[in-house]
């Protein structure tokens, strides 16, 4: 008989990995005052992409037999991307609203920064500004930076999926025992 694998159970562990290299890779940003570089930013959606495509990989090599559909790609990709979304949203409002309450405003000014050096008017850099003092609050950036990450996660899912995926032909690869 087959054993039926529980995705969101197996793959809990992996969301807590993905988690922990974006709180570890912010900390290091918040401690060397680097928490608004852009580049670095670039970076780290790179790290990100590459520990993913390894969660993943790992959960079907452990749990799935070393076989896995693009499908069953994209969902475990998509549970570890959701868990680690969680607990990062958690991890920004608490950086945000106890750590340092300061750091809003220097979110604030840094865009303000960027928009002035790109050009823009003032006449719509004030509204801008007003609109995003209102959304940058930790109560509100929090859960939007759940979906934000839910929806990026999920785009890298869909790209990663075609690397990881490895299919058998159930009836020469069966994993039941005869």
């Amino acid at each position: 008989m087959a054993q039926t694998i529980n995705p969101w159970k197996a793959n809990l562990t992996n969301g807590l990995i993905l988690s922990l290299v974006g709180i570890i890779w912010s900390l290091a940003l918040y401690f060397l005052d680097l928490t608004f570089n852009v580049t670095l930013g670039y970076i780290f959606l790179v790290i990100q992409i590459v520990v993913l495509f390894l969660l993943i990989k790992s959960y079907r090599d452990n749990s799935l037999h070393g076989y896995m559909t693009y499908g069953q790609a994209i969902g475990a990709g998509v549970i570890i991307v959701l868990y680690s979304a969680v607990i990062m949203a958690i991890f920004t409002y608490i950086l945000y609203a106890v750590i340092d309450p300061e750091l809003t405003t220097k979110k604030l000014a840094f865009m303000e920064e960027m928009m002035l050096k790109r050009g823009a008017p003032e006449a719509t850099i004030e509204p801008f500004m007003k609109l995003q003092e209102k959304w940058q609050k930790p109560g509100i950036q929090a859960p939007v930076s759940i979906l934000g990450g839910v929806f990026g996660g999920t785009i890298m899912c869909l790209l990663i999926g075609i690397f990881v995926r490895k299919e058998g032909n159930p009836l020469i690869d069966s994993t039941e025992s005869k």
